[in-house]
């Protein structure tokens, strides 16, 4: 009997099985697919982002005439697609099966099904162990749209192998995997047009920065919002959709499906181990990341819960320590931030102006800032939400290399920090980060230049001098 059986090599299962291998657990890691790594590495976040930043270097270089220089050419797409591979086979070696046995972890490849509440079968070996962790993640979800099926469309797990540059691109979704891949097609040249079923991009994000995020998008794509894409025909060449009450239509070379993700829990007999689903499907867990079955856990996207590689591999982490320790370790999301890796980036923590009951808000245009001024990024924009005591509850930016400089609020949420604790690093100059010392230190020009601080200040030299 192992100490403990991991169903899914992706980032969270990954994580699990070498923490408890390191530790001394007897551990088994069941993986269906030949390589390790999870989506993550193959169809999401190394190739996305080793695609958009060759997007954006050629977008770069035709964007070059202040200098003087032109730059043309056509654009190979199997190149690119050749330095995408590079990336993710350089990262696959640290998710190797050999570094993963030489930990002592025993792999088996195949789909496993519950057998009881603590056995499980994989292609006909029966495996038992004391705890298991189902990591299975989670893959595109494909909504109802007649003659979809018949339609050679690409998602986030096909896109990486093509190797022709479509002259138009469709994309239905956009929340951040669709809005990434389709600015770095429009910024290759292809013409792009994004449909989405709700009213604004981006739904998740402060208000603020999805508008700033659909302006400066719109400007290198069509977007079309409360769109609802009806019918494909001729194989894949024509979108029917209907907005604003009126049907149109749109010709294409090409579909990407970003649709959203659904929960793999297809084939593991979840009753066989008595555990159960929510309404949408993810498995159900509690703060300890427990199933309904107290020997079964489940970490990552398989649990609805913020479907974030960085997310799984914290649920891997107290998962190590809640099975083999038996301890009662909660998982909160309250300081876990994420960005959004369109071109310029959008950061992400905490709680919005719309979610905060009582938000004051601190804001900085980018345009004030001295080295976005020297960048010629301008655009952009950096909000702080605090309670009325100054208590941090989230922070938004969008901006050039959002997701590294906003890093500061990282820690100070993490520690329940208070706003004038960022006004009161130094930052060296000039430095982007200077945005959000420029947006902290408003906390304090309005506590002490407004109100009777300058007056008092007044009397006080005038007694004192």
């Amino acid at each position: 009997m192992y100490d403990i059986i991991v169903i899914g090599g992706g980032a969270g299962g990954l994580t699990v099985a070498a923490g408890a291998a390191s530790l001394g657990a007897r551990t088994a890691l069941i993986e269906k697919k030949e390589a390790l790594g999870g989506d993550c590495l193959h169809f999401g976040c190394i190739p996305s982002k080793a695609f958009i930043e060759a997007a954006n270097e050629i977008y770069a270089a035709r964007h070059t005439s202040y200098a003087g220089i032109e730059a043309r050419g056509e654009v190979d797409l199997s190149k690119i697609m050749e330095r995408v591979n590079q990336s993710v086979a350089t990262i696959q070696k640290e998710d190797s099966r050999e570094r993963f046995e030489a930990l002592g972890v025993d792999i088996y490849q195949g789909s496993p099904t519950f057998t009881g509440k603590r056995e499980l079968n994989v292609e006909g070996t029966v495996l038992s162990g004391k705890k298991i962790v189902l990591a299975t993640g989670s893959s595109v979800k494909h909504p109802e749209i007649e003659g979809l099926e018949e339609a050679e469309y690409w998602t986030n797990e096909t896109v990486f192998q093509q190797t022709d540059l479509p002259e138009t691109m469709a994309f239905i979704g956009a929340g951040p995997v669709g809005l990434e891949i389709a600015q770095a097609f429009a910024r290759l040249g292809t013409k792009v047009t994004v449909f989405e079923s709700g009213k604004s991009i981006l739904k998740k994000e402060d208000p603020v920065i999805r508008q700033k995020a659909m302006e400066i998008l719109s400007r290198e794509m069509t977007i079309i919002t409360d769109a609802r894409v009806q019918k494909i025909s001729n194989e894949g060449s024509m979108v029917h959709y209907t907005t604003a009450g009126e049907e149109e239509t749109l010709q294409t070379d090409r579909i990407f499906l970003a649709t959203g993700r659904k929960p793999n829990t297809e084939g593991l007999n979840l009753s066989a181990g008595d555990v159960t689903k929510n309404e949408e499907g993810f498995i159900r867990v509690d703060e300890t990341l427990r199933t309904s079955n107290p020997d079964v856990f489940a970490v990552g996207d398989v649990t609805g819960h913020m479907p974030f590689t960085h997310v799984a591999g914290v649920h891997g982490k107290l998962v190590v320590q809640n099975a083999l320790f038996s301890l009662k370790r909660r998982m909160s999301y309250e300081a876990i931030p994420w960005n959004t890796y369109i071109t310029p980036e959008i950061f992400h923590i905490g709680k919005t102006q719309e979610e905060a009951e009582e938000a004051y808000v601190y804001e900085t245009r980018l345009q004030q800032v001295d080295r976005f001024i020297a960048d010629h990024a301008t655009e952009g924009v950096v909000r702080i939400i605090t309670d009325r005591k100054g208590f941090v509850l989230g922070a938004h930016a969008i901006g050039k290399g959002a997701g590294d400089w906003m890093q500061p609020v990282v820690a100070l949420m993490n520690n329940k920090g208070h706003i004038k604790e960022l006004s009161e690093m130094v930052y060296p100059y000039p430095n982007h980060a200077a945005a959000l010392e420029d947006t902290a230190g408003q906390y304090w020009r309005l506590k002490l230049f407004a109100g009777i601080v300058p007056a008092l200040t007044k009397k006080f030299l005038r007694w004192r001098l």
